[in-house]
């Protein structure tokens, strides 16, 4: 226990300090994946704990990503103007739904409050049907599509394909400071940190047990006096306040939230990071967003044909050869016997 903890600090130091050795390219790329990773924890909790394999997490992604930069759109704008995208849409008047939103405590508490609702709500009306499986899969699948065509349709209120971007500050500072830029970098360590903490705690208490006895046998669980559906709700609504969280970072480390971040596509690359590093394991899920994401920065980079086919590839070896991902072949090579270290024969007294 004592050496995980070792370890687990020794990465955060080294992550820390990630600025006194990178270029601010390669930092800028690591401070977007870390916020990723914050999202794949989420995943790992309803998927590898709870066993709801989720296929729209884009969809509490872009609502935390959507909440904060209406409101940079709208601190960003001119005095009493409209967004831009609503003055070409031929728009005279704000909708009455953005206005909330000019109040910064409003968009950081609609970051972490909207995407929990809202994964509440589809949790409760979806468990309570007893729904689970593959059907649970393609619904939330058919939900990331809906929303994606929803945004897209309604350009003069949304931003439509090309979502909202053109943010210049935020909450005073300039997203082009390099003191700015650094300290988005430490925030978002510094939530993923957070998130990892509350998420292990979430799992190592009574409910973390009950969640996964639901998982292994939810008739079983309910014969002993124990309702899922509390359980699987507030884990759902969990996730997606995570989703949501890491949307908001990815929106200010890029500058943009748009549709093409949160489809079908992107949530379904979602689970694939988690299922690349180990579905039941949060440092698995952390890593293997890490380790996709560069190299799918690597592989689009210098083969842009290759990287659907590689991730494609990535995802079959995973479920055919490495179900539990990577964390789960690393502990299978440490239990072969051929590569324990042999134990010190005792000392005769």
């Amino acid at each position: 226990m004592w050496n995980k903890r070792i370890a687990y600090g020794l990465a955060l130091i080294v992550l820390a300090a990630a600025p006194l050795y990178l270029a601010p390219y390669e930092l800028s790329l690591l401070g977007r994946f870390l916020a990723l990773a914050i999202l794949a924890l989420g995943i790992s909790l309803i998927w590898g704990t709870a066993g709801m394999l989720s296929l729209g997490q884009g969809v509490f992604f872009a609502l935390g990503g959507y909440a904060l930069a209406m409101h940079l759109k709208l601190a960003n704008a001119d005095a009493g103007a409209l967004p831009d995208f609503m003055q070409w849409s031929g728009l005279d008047k704000l909708p009455w739904w953005w206005e909330p939103f000019r109040s910064p405590v409003f968009a950081v508490a609609g970051v972490f409050i909207l995407p929990g609702i809202v994964a509440a709500l589809l949790a409760f009306l979806v468990f309570r049907r007893r729904v689970s499986g593959a059907y649970f899969a393609i619904i939330t699948q058919a939900l990331a599509l809906a929303a994606a065509t929803f945004v897209i349709s309604q350009q003069q209120f949304t931003g439509g394909f090309n979502g909202l971007t053109g943010f210049g500050s935020v909450f005073g500072f300039s997203l082009t400071d390099q003191h700015t830029q650094l300290a988005l970098y430490w925030i978002t360590l510094g939530a993923l940190a957070l998130a990892y903490l509350a998420t292990r705690l979430l799992l190592d208490s009574r409910f973390g047990t009950i969640l996964l006895a639901i998982r292994d046998g939810e008739n079983r669980v309910r014969f002993l006096g124990y309702n899922p559906l509390p359980f699987k709700v507030i884990a759902f609504a969990f996730a997606g306040v995570l989703a949501g969280l890491s949307g908001a970072l990815v929106t200010l480390d890029l500058g943009v939230i748009s549709p093409a971040m949160f489809g079908v596509v992107p949530s379904i690359e979602m689970v694939i990071w988690v299922a690349v590093g180990g579905r039941a394991s949060l440092i698995g899920a952390v890593l293997g967003t890490l380790l996709v994401n560069f190299g799918k920065d690597w592989i689009s980079s210098a083969f842009p044909d290759l990287w659907l086919y590689a991730m494609g590839a990535a995802f079959i070896l995973v479920v055919t050869l490495a179900p539990t991902g990577i964390v789960g072949l690393a502990q299978r090579w440490r239990s072969i016997p051929m590569l324990r270290r042999p134990t010190p024969p005792a000392l005769v007294e």
